[in-house]
């Protein structure tokens, strides 16, 4: 079984597996992070749980049966009771409702945790796993955007609202 929890140092080699795994899958659906990610990495990981530590941001990584990094569940731009959504699942955790229920999980910490009442979300056209994940907890979409030159769609959620609700 899987669970969800908050960012932490000792997360760091098993979440640069997760990543060096999954590069080639997620570069499919969102712009690649690049070489300096990886040559970077542990002074990077530093740096963002510093700066976790402010409240700015929180992030999550799904943590599977010995340890395994299964997806990443990111809040960022904490502000004015709002933040932005991101996440990404194992190319082998997928199919299988992971990303639904990280999502869920992570929108309620968002709500009794960190107090935040609205979450954020964009992603592009082409991503239909993550449209679908997104729809299916509730999030709505309010307008277009263009992310590294592709054509998306941002979607919002009222956690007073709309948490946990599934489409028909």
């Amino acid at each position: 079984m899987a669970v969800l929890e908050r960012l932490r140092s000792d997360h760091a080699p098993a979440l640069l597996v997760f990543e060096r795994e999954n590069r080639g899958y997620f570069a499919a659906s969102v712009p690649d992070r690049g070489d300096a990610y990886f040559t970077d990495f542990e002074e990077r990981h530093r740096a963002l749980l510093d700066e976790q530590e402010t409240g700015t941001i929180h992030f999550h990584v799904l943590v599977g049966e010995g340890g395994e990094i299964l997806g990443r569940f990111n809040l960022v731009d904490v502000a004015d009771g709002a933040a932005e959504l991101g996440y990404r699942v194992a190319e082998k955790a997928t199919g299988r409702g992971v990303a639904t229920a990280g999502v869920r999980e992570v929108c309620r910490l968002a709500r009794e945790e960190y107090g935040l009442s609205r979450l954020t979300a964009v992603t592009t056209l082409g991503n239909d796993g993550s449209r679908a994940v997104l729809g299916r907890v509730g999030f709505g979409a309010v307008g277009s955007v263009t992310l590294d030159g592709e054509v998306g769609t941002s979607y919002e959620l009222d956690l007073a609202d709309g948490l946990g609700r599934t489409a028909a």
